[in-house]
């Protein structure tokens, strides 16, 4: 069977692809880059696309032709600087079950979500309810599946945040400790997918949940001890004001860039449980979903998963203080540029002393601005890394008295400079 899958790199995208291919279907993945589509999974084909743009039947007939089924796996979390999640989750997929009919693509497979419909109260679960709505009335042979909190060894959105939940050392901070959650591991969803495919179901809405309820702080709990890390000392259960306060730093970094698993919609999704039917699948499918114990056991916690979690759990205080670091340097010199020109006396003339000033001051604001913003991070880093090293020159050759002085302006540059470098290598995206 010759297969499109949207969002075929992504946490779910990735297992229905590979899952697929190891199957014996010919596979197209859908992403905004192909590159990263090849890297994933490079036995597949790729188209790259941006499904924002994509929101008329006219835009997605020409790609099409020759598939017998299409598997949707993209989504959103909540609009930000590259997510418009109405375009994303609703329009476009109206738009695609569309061309579907007309171009005589036959199945179509919808991740959907466990609360998702029309009349929903964020953004994420309402496109994707008016989705799921649009695919039930059209012609085509339709299966939506629900999954609960996806467990995969790629670390991404609700399974990234449970293991940097996990990092935290002694104690354990939680924000709606209580809430009540049900996890799949993201092979059986990409099995689901493919046992959909291979027995031809049809209207079936089902969720792909485990048997059991854990208690957020309960999960958390045991990805801890699976990542090898020491028992908390003691949960401290932080009041949902706090969490509030979280996600609405989170969504500032939405339009910056950046997708943060702790966005005002992650709350609210807690706030309402992460909860399904596992019955319906498994009396359509005869078959039943790993727990968490089991699916845990399938994924290896190694060192790698250690490092990552506590890498992430660090990084936003690496990036903010970074960029504090730069703004408030920069503010400094062009406040106290007096002071700044008293010391560079006699070691160049007055013009270029002032011009080297304050466009160093300009310069050293600018990279701290940029840092914040997510498609110029890397970049500023490398600017950081740069003009530290121009300071470090020019200070050698003009100033080299600065390297003895007892507070150690000069040396305090270069753990500056290895700070950015360990930024810039953190700033990967799946």
């Amino acid at each position: 069977m010759k297969v499109l899958v949207l969002g075929g790199y992504g946490l779910i995208g990735t297992a229905i692809t590979r899952k697929l291919l190891r199957v014996g279907h010919a596979v197209t993945g859908l992403g905004r880059s192909a590159r990263k589509g090849r890297m994933a999974a490079p036995a597949a084909d790729w188209i790259e696309a941006d499904l924002s743009r994509l929101l008329t039947t006219d835009d997605w007939r020409a790609l099409l032709s020759g598939f017998d089924a299409v598997i949707n796996a993209s989504g959103a979390l909540q609009d930000g600087l590259r997510d418009r999640v109405a375009a994303v989750q609703s329009q476009s997929i109206q738009a695609l079950i569309g061309a579907c009919e007309q171009a005589g693509v036959r199945t179509f497979v919808q991740i959907s979500a466990p609360g998702a419909g029309p009349e929903a109260d964020t953004a994420f679960f309402r496109t994707k309810g008016e989705a799921d709505r649009a695919l039930k009335a059209s012609g085509l042979r339709w299966v939506i599946f629900r999954p609960g909190l996806v467990l995969s060894p790629h670390a991404y959105g609700g399974t990234a945040l449970l293991r940097q939940l996990a990092a935290f050392p002694l104690v354990q901070p939680l924000v709606l400790a209580g809430s009540r959650i049900q996890t799949v591991h993201v092979n059986d969803v990409a099995q689901a997918v493919s046992l959909a495919l291979e027995q031809d179901l049809t209207a079936i809405d089902a969720d792909l949940v485990e048997p059991e309820a854990h208690r957020l702080e309960d999960l958390v709990a045991r990805v801890r001890l699976w990542l090898g890390f020491r028992p908390a000392r003691a949960v401290l259960k932080l009041p949902v004001w706090a969490g509030r306060t979280l996600s609405l730093f989170a969504d500032i970094g939405g339009w910056l860039g950046w997708r943060s698993p702790l966005q005002s919609t992650a709350l609210k999704v807690l706030q309402s449980d992460v909860r399904g039917d596992p019955t319906v699948w498994e009396a359509a499918s005869g078959q039943g979903l790993r727990g968490l114990d089991a699916s845990l056991q399938d994924l290896h916690s190694t060192l790698q998963e250690r490092i990552y979690a506590r890498a992430m759990l660090v990084f936003p205080v690496l990036l903010l203080t970074l960029s504090l670091f730069w703004v408030l340097s920069g503010v400094i010199g062009l406040v106290r540029s007096e002071t700044a020109l008293a010391v560079l006396d006699g070691a160049l003339p007055a013009p270029l002393a002032g011009a080297a000033v304050i466009g160093g001051g300009l310069a050293d604001c600018a990279i701290g601005a940029a840092l914040l913003f997510r498609p110029f991070t890397r970049l500023a880093c490398a600017a950081a890394i740069g003009l530290s090293a121009a300071y470090l020159a020019g200070a050698t050759l003009f100033v080299p008295d600065l390297w003895l002085d007892p507070l150690g302006p000069m040396v305090k540059v270069l753990p500056a400079m290895a700070l950015a470098l360990v930024t810039a290598a953190l700033t990967e995206e799946r």
